[in-house]
């Protein structure tokens, strides 16, 4: 798994798991911990996940929120989408809109 800080944004790529969640949650509270923006985690890189790793998510966006701030999914594919179906996180975390083309 690869991190990588991006000002408000982090860029995940590779497989997301069990394996890496600690690294992820180092990550992400640093970021809110450092910056009063919102956070958006860009998961477009992400081949692989599993439910501990997406519960590492959920728990970040309740930590976001009760700092007043929003974490944000970004680039979630189909296996990402259906994790969080299957697990209903998806009522706990956000997903962007994706951005309708002409």
């Amino acid at each position: 798994m690869d991190i990588v800080h991006d000002g408000p944004r982090l860029v995940l790529t590779g497989e997301f798991d069990v394996r890496s969640t600690m690294d992820v949650r180092a990550a992400i509270h640093e970021r809110l911990r450092g910056c009063d923006e919102d956070l958006i985690v860009d998961l477009t890189g992400v081949t692989a996940v599993d439910v501990i790793a997406l519960r590492v998510l959920a728990a970040a966006t309740v930590a976001a929120e009760r700092e007043g701030r929003h974490l944000t999914l970004r680039g979630a594919g189909p296996a990402v989408r259906r994790m969080l179906h299957l697990s209903r996180l998806i009522r706990v975390v956000e997903l962007e809109r994706a951005v309708a083309t002409a």
